[in-house]
Parts: C-alpha cells; structure tokens; sequence
C-alpha cells in the first residue's frame, strides 16, 4: 500500500518535532531516533524530569528561529541536487570546456576594452585581473565537481560549496564590468550588501572603519568583495543543507 503524503501542515508538524528532538538529543540520549530495543529515552528521577523539561522549554524559540534557516536548507538542497546532475552529465571535462568559452569571451572582450598591448599599465592590471578570476572561477568548477564526487558531508560543506559558490558569483560580477545593464543591477546592489556588511556584522573593534580606509569598492574591487564573500557564504548553505539532511533525510518524507 503506498505511503500516504503528510501534506503541508503534517510535514511542518513533523519538521518542528525533529527539530526539538535534535536540540533535546544535545544533552539527552535516543531523542531524535530512539532505538527499536531500548525505545525513546525518558527521565526517572525529579532531577532528570526537572532538568528535560527545563532544556525542552529552552529549545522551543530556537526551533522558532531555526525553522526559517531548515527552510533555506531544503531549498539549497533541492538546487544542489540540480546542478550536482548537470555537472554529472557534462563531467569534468565538459565543466572545463563551458568555463574555458564562458571566460574565453569575457577575456577577449577585456583585452579589447582594456587595450592591453604587452606592456604593464593601469588598463593591462585589469585585463590581468579579469584572467586571474577566469582562472579562480575554471579550477573553482573542477573543484566543485571533484569534491562532490568524493561525497562526504564535511567535503561537501568545507569545501564542494565554497567551490560552487566561487564559480557561479564569479561570471556575472566580472561580466557587469563590460556589459552597463549588468553593471546598473549588480554594482548598487553589492554596494549596499557591502554597507551592510560592514555596518551590522564587521562593526566589531572597528574592523568595518579598517576595511574602508584600505579598499575601494570600484571596478575589479567587485570580484574581490564576491571572492571573500563566496567561501563563508559556500560555508554558511553547505551547513544549512546539512542541517536539513539531519532532520530530513533525502529520501525521508
């Protein structure tokens, strides 16, 4: 007899409870997967009943708050899944040869726009630093590709998503460099991410004030900020899918 669907409300139902049952599984044993022998574990004594109860009503707004994060896991799964099957079917190979096409053309076009002419000058930096990115984001594909095929969660979230992420931010950062329609979406809307960076998250000891004085957000300055954004970004959704695999599972309902 086939399986019948939670539906919505069920499925929520369900997250939420494996949810508190990973956060009560922290400090008390058997809670998200009791075992079929010694079954669900439960306190005894008054200590053991005050202390579960006590941690159970501490998890609660944490299973409020992380909710909302176990969402954007599942979605980041499902998209992963998705580009995890393309890059299958093209290969490495196949990878390599969309990434060479991709930044052959944004390198010929930044040696034209640039001038470049075999000497160093200020235009030739930034056709050098267009191929630098177009070599970053060529190995950063392989990479992705490589370390997907190893599996592994610890792979999968150090290092298969940064990669990832470094590959598919590259492209159109660089691309808004030439293109000005790109250039009108992509330029203010990183500005104001940057803003907003620095003001609400690197604040800290001054960091912010630091990283103003020594960076201008400018030109190729774009792709630096979408570099150093990719890794902990990579970090931050590999760790949500994760999360999400735990409370769950692929195939799980």
């Amino acid at each position: 007899m086939a399986q019948r669907s939670p539906g919505l409300i069920g499925a929520i139902r369900i997250d939420l409870l494996r949810l508190h049952e990973t956060w009560m599984e922290v400090v008390f044993p058997r809670q998200l997967d009791p075992g079929h022998v010694l079954g669900k574990w439960k306190p005894e004594t008054g200590v053991q009943t005050a202390g579960y109860y006590f941690w159970a009503a501490v998890g609660l707004p944490l299973v409020l708050i992380g909710y909302p994060l176990l969402l954007v896991g599942y979605g980041t799964r499902f998209y992963a899944v998705k580009l995890d099957s393309a890059a299958t079917r093209l290969g490495i190979l196949g990878a390599v040869l969309v990434s060479v096409v991709v930044w052959g053309v944004l390198s010929a076009v930044a040696s034209y726009q640039f001038g470049t002419v075999g000497t160093v000058s200020l235009n030739a930096e930034g056709f050098l630093a267009v191929v630098a990115a177009s070599v970053v984001a060529t190995v950063s594909a392989v990479l992705a590709v490589l370390f997907s095929r190893v599996g592994g969660r610890g792979t999968s979230v150090l290092l298969a998503y940064p990669a990832a992420m470094t590959a598919l931010f590259l492209p159109p950062v660089v691309a808004a460099l030439f293109v000005e329609t790109l250039q009108q979406t992509i330029f203010p809307a990183s500005e104001q991410l940057a803003i907003t960076i620095l003001d609400e998250i690197l604040f800290v000891g001054g960091l912010n004030e630091i990283i103003r004085e020594r960076f201008t957000l400018e030109g190729t300055g774009y792709v630096l900020m979408w570099l150093s954004l990719s890794v902990p970004l990579g970090w931050f959704l590999g760790g949500l899918v994760a999360f999400a695999n735990i409370i769950r599972p692929k195939d799980g309902s």
